[in-house]
């Protein structure tokens, strides 16, 4: 599927770094923000690509890379990524098989995620 870690240990080092000495307060905001925001996003995959709404679906899979990649999520970033590209060149065709990626890649990111704030 995709050949990038789960999450960049350096993405988490970069974040705690921005607010450094609040016991990882602000890395627990920024991920708890991501897991909750994120199934929406991919809940609007499904809802426009239901509606063939291809701008909105094309800004759903934009917002899931920005995040993705803000929070070191590197391998669902990069999913996004090729979905987005997919969405913008070649329409709303083919591109289930790439939301069930999204979905499989935002799962392992969960879990890893969970496991580093509970390790916080």
């Amino acid at each position: 599927m995709t050949n990038f870690p789960i999450i960049d240990p350096e993405a988490i080092d970069h974040l705690r770094s921005l607010n450094p000495g609040d016991n990882d307060e602000f890395l627990r905001e920024i991920i708890g923000i991501f897991l909750e925001d994120t199934p929406l996003r991919i809940a609007e995959l499904d809802t426009s690509l239901a509606a063939l709404d291809k701008e909105r679906f094309t800004r759903a899979a934009h917002s899931i890379k920005g995040s993705s990649a803000n929070l070191g999520a590197l391998a669902l970033r990069s999913v996004a990524e090729k979905l987005e590209h997919h969405s913008n060149k070649e329409g709303l065709t083919d591109v289930s098989g790439m939301i069930a990626d999204i979905n499989t890649q935002f799962a392992l990111a969960r879990n890893e995620l969970n496991r580093i704030t509970g390790a916080i």
